[in-house]
């Protein structure tokens, strides 16, 4: 069986659950759902589509090398080219703009081409270099190395990043497999290994800036090159990772058919997937070594080009559809650089990554393709999942209570301890007014850390748990659903540009900007059909493209600017203020209020739609309302310590595994719990590594990526 036999594979095992619907985006496994085309027009829309897809990359390069601070326009370029140019435009395009044409050829190639194996081999519309977690690991790898000191030739940084490349994929894929596997579990694993490595990463960066420098703008995929002897070097790699997937492309056409018929036909399903994911892990890490991790070119070439082979038989064939989604990488990579170098004027316009703007691509991509798939998760996971202790469910006031009582322990601790650390009896004297300099000055800058840290905890795990119950989504978070990142983009916004801010217009910038991703989530994310984990997928597209924003607004910034940036982004207490606080505790009092009159309505909602309907709860206004709680909550904590993810995800999950689901005492429990984990987390930051500090936002990040990992197998091993 070859060709167009492989398009339409007859169900011998699950299709990854992909729903059936018309003229949607495209999945790899229901490639056969395109229309007829006879086969004589297959030769003639197969030329038709090559030339589109060539006339498209010729246009793009001469576009890119036109652009630049010096005037070279079309006619001076091909002067240039039948030798009739001046020597210093010559000296341009060689020296300036050739090799960031051939970094983007060698890095759009390796991208589109790996991306489309990855979802050949999943059967899984969203596989690819971002969402398996591929880049970054890759990413953490090479900075590791920065930061041991190491000098890496080309090809050992090839090795590195592979290595880091690799580990992230096969974490990932161990997690989305399995008998309850679906296009968005995998996007769920990834974005959670993503999160997690990228919160390590970070902390490197600020931990260890001297030894890498400039690594924030790679990190966010920049084509910059200095002369063309790196990318010469990498480029028979590529060249020869993709030949070898178009030798055996094959091979890749009878997995579509299913493991039993692939086997049937001779075909050694194990090895062959192991072969093909090491070529394209292979690929990606060398376009990471290369450039940086360059946003979604592995998710968004494939798709496009699988778009066209519905209507363009002979792309069906994954030898065919690799090579032309190599094509479609190239001119992808080539226009999101085009684009950004013709909207950034003058030489800023060369230290903004051009990852920023595929980045954006991508999210509008993952947004889109959430409409299409089917979840995985059940809309009753929440009331589903065990909850409650027998002595939570009998006494959970005690289970309150002592949970208040390590919070009052976390309090003093982080009162105590850190760089200087002090005794009972210096806190004792400073509350009297009689401690020394230095204990005045130690405690009048701990004291407001402590406060913003455990309130913010509690603002971000009551929000939580009002996500959850409303979507009834136990994945559900404001940091997963780029809630946070919305608002860290809306302040950052201000920061920037405005040349006076103060905490009040931060804090109007976070509000802002949460209640805008908040909107595209819920709106994006909601409709028929819908299930709950379609709602985090959108939030992991929408995070993404706040996540772009708020670097091209960093990057242009200077660099003082951004290490602050990047430091209050990670979720940092640094330089709180008493007063700053104050809206965390009138919206936690506010919330409190409302909570106590609405607690039964949400014991309700968190069951299904038609329970609270026909106990005459407006169930639209009901979720309007605990939304527009949890948006406000997130951007008041947003706003004082910056971005933090897992605290909504976490504290809520664990007050229901200990005194059940009432929200009475759930709420509570989950606000007490959220305040004890970013204390905690801002006590290490500032112990662990004293006198240098990590933002809270990154400890919580380290110690939420296993529990939203152990959720999801947990979530996959359920029946």
């Amino acid at each position: 069986m070859t060709g167009d036999t492989t398009t339409a594979p007859p169900r011998t095992e699950p299709s990854h659950g992909v729903q059936r619907r018309g003229r949607g985006l495209p999945t790899v496994a229901v490639a056969g759902e395109a229309p007829a085309v006879p086969r004589g027009w297959s030769a003639a829309t197969m030329i038709g589509a090559a030339v589109l897809l060539a006339v498209w990359l010729l246009v793009a390069v001469a576009w890119h090398l036109t652009q630049g601070t010096a005037d070279l326009d079309l006619a001076s370029l091909w002067a240039i080219v039948t030798g009739e140019g001046t020597s210093q435009g010559a000296a341009v395009i060689a020296e300036s703009r050739v090799p960031r044409l051939l970094a983007a050829l060698v890095v759009g190639s390796a991208l589109g081409a790996s991306g489309a194996t990855m979802q050949a081999v999943a059967r899984n519309p969203l596989a690819s270099p971002d969402t398996t977690a591929v880049n970054a690991g890759a990413h953490l790898a090479v900075t590791i190395a920065a930061v041991l000191g190491a000098t890496l030739s080309p090809f050992a940084g090839v090795g590195v990043a592979f290595i880091g490349g690799l580990a992230g994929a096969a974490v990932v894929i161990a997690l989305s497999s399995g008998r309850d596997a679906s296009p968005i579990r995998l996007v769920l694993a990834g974005s959670a290994i993503t999160l997690g490595v990228s919160s390590i990463t970070s902390a490197l960066l600020l931990v260890f800036p001297w030894r890498t420098q400039n690594l924030f703008a790679w990190g966010a995929g920049s084509l910059a090159q200095n002369g063309s002897q790196t990318v010469l070097s990498l480029a028979p790699i590529v060249i020869a990772g993709i030949a070898a997937i178009i030798v055996f492309g094959r091979r890749l056409d009878l997995l579509q058919l299913g493991d039993d018929a692939a086997r049937s036909l001779g075909v050694n399903v194990g090895a062959t997937r192991v072969t093909f994911i090491v070529l394209s892990v292979l690929l990606a890490a060398t376009a990471v070594a290369l450039t940086g991790p360059i946003g979604f070119i592995g998710l968004c070439a494939p798709v496009l080009m699988r778009v066209l082979a519905r209507w363009v038989r002979p792309m069906r064939r994954h030898r065919v559809l690799v090579a032309m989604s190599a094509v479609a990488g190239i001119a992808l990579v080539l226009t999101a650089d085009v684009v950004l170098r013709a909207v950034v004027p003058g030489g800023s316009q060369v230290t903004i990554p051009t990852g920023v703007v595929t980045a954006l691509i991508g999210a509008i991509f993952l947004i889109a393709l959430a409409q299409t798939v089917r979840t995985g998760v059940s809309s009753e996971a929440i009331a589903a999942m065990r909850a409650g202790t027998r002595l939570g469910r009998r006494a959970p006031g005690l289970i309150i209570a002592a949970s208040g009582v390590m919070l009052a322990a976390v309090a003093v601790a982080g009162a105590l301890l850190g760089d200087s650390p002090l005794l009972l009896g210096d806190v004792g004297n400073w509350l009297k007014g009689v401690a020394s300099v230095h204990v005045q000055i130690v405690l009048e800058t701990r004291i407001p850390r402590v406060f913003a840290a455990v309130l913010a905890g509690a603002c971000l795990a009551v929000a939580g748990c009002l996500v959850q119950t409303v979507t009834r989504n136990p994945l559900a978070d404001p940091g997963v659903l780029g809630i946070s990142g919305a608002a860290g983009l809306g302040a950052v916004a201000v920061i920037v540009t405005a040349p006076e801010v103060g905490f009040v217009q931060t804090l109007l910038g976070a509000l802002a900007g949460a209640g805008v991703g908040a909107l595209i989530v819920f709106v994006l994310g909601s409709g028929r059909g819908a299930g709950p984990a379609r709602t985090v997928l959108v939030g992991v597209g929408t995070g993404a493209g706040a996540g772009a924003l708020t670097t091209l607004l960093i990057v242009r910034t200077d660099p003082f600017n951004q290490t602050m940036a990047i430091t209050w982004l990670g979720g940092s207490t640094y330089g709180a203020f008493l007063e700053h606080q104050l809206p965390m505790v009138a919206a936690l009092a506010l919330a409190g209020i409302v909570l106590s009159r609405t607690s039964r309505d949400l014991d309700l909602v968190q069951f299904d739609d038609t329970t609270p309907r026909t106990l005459g709860i407006d169930l639209g206004r009901t979720q309007v309302l605990h939304i527009a709680i949890a948006v406000v909550l997130t951007a008041v904590a947003t706003a004082s310590v910056g971005v933090i993810s897992f605290v909504g995800l976490v504290a809520p999950h664990a007050a229901r595994l200990m005194i059940g689901k009432r929200h009475a005492t759930v709420l509570p429990l989950a606000a007490v719990l959220g305040a004890v984990l970013v204390g905690v987390a801002d006590l290490i930051g500032r112990t662990v590594i004293a006198p240098a500090q990590l933002p809270a936002g990154l400890v919580t990040a380290v110690i939420g990526t296993p529990y939203f990992v152990w959720l999801l197998w947990r979530m996959r091993t359920r029946r």
